[in-house]
């Protein structure tokens, strides 16, 4: 799926702008220049513009250009951290919608693929969950953990909302590493509704493996990030 024009050119702005290569209070170059350094008609790069204001990375000004907005709070969702500990850390409240399961299922999403060429297990424990922060959908999230010796683990909920937590005290098993693929993706039809976007803009997709303390035990997830209110990091 072709990501827009505007798109690909907002994209790049916010990068340049949460690497710091647009410094706070700086201005962008002009319209002008980004039709030169783009390829781009100047409505394309307006468009681009007006949706780094709409997330509030920048503000215009007429005849004084587009200013960098003070940066934001990042949340480290790049990390090995937890969920829990991510929102912690950013001294945000955060909340998780279960939108399905846990229920058992096979391995079914294609992304995950080049990540389980090892993987052993026919059954997993499958959930799909929104993680919100101050009621923005920031993350949807597709987890897959290997049913074995995990008794009465879709019976039971989740100790404090958090799976690491519940994997490490109910059966001590704890997450220890992890093998993670970040690329940037149009967003499909639902992952742009479960994160309240236009269908199509760009999102972070992580796809992620975690070693565990138990030998062949790795659980999957498939992570599509919104990053229009808050940049993603490795750390807090």
């Amino acid at each position: 799926m072709k990501i827009p024009l505007y798109r690909q050119i907002q994209a790049n702005l916010k990068e340049k702008i949460t690497s710091g290569v647009y410094e706070e209070g700086g201005l962008l170059p002009s319209e002008n220049e980004l039709c030169v350094e783009f390829n781009a008609t100047r409505m394309t790069v307006r468009q681009a513009l007006n949706e780094l204001v709409r997330e509030g990375y920048i503000t215009r000004q007429h005849g004084k250009g587009s200013t960098v907005s003070a940066s934001r709070k990042s949340l480290g969702l790049l990390s090995l951290k937890g969920w829990t500990e991510v929102v912690v850390a950013s001294d945000r409240h955060g909340k998780t919608l279960v939108l399905e399961g846990p229920v058992l299922k096979k391995l079914e999403d294609a992304a995950l693929k080049p990540l389980i060429d090892d993987e052993k297990h026919e059954e997993f424990i499958f959930f799909k969950r929104l993680r919100l922060v101050e009621d923005s959908p920031v993350m949807f999230e597709q987890t897959y953990i290997p049913n074995e010796n995990l008794p009465n683990f879709i019976e039971e909920p989740l100790l404090e909302g958090s799976l690491f937590r519940t994997l490490l005290i109910r059966y001590q098993i704890d997450v220890q590493s992890m093998t993670q693929e970040v690329r940037a993706i149009a967003a499909d039809k639902e992952t742009a509704n479960l994160l309240k976007i236009k269908q199509k803009s760009p999102v972070l997709h992580l796809l992620r493996k975690y070693k565990t303390s138990v030998d062949d035990f790795f659980l999957y997830s498939s992570i599509y990030c919104n990053t229009e209110k808050f940049a993603i990091s490795s750390f807090n």
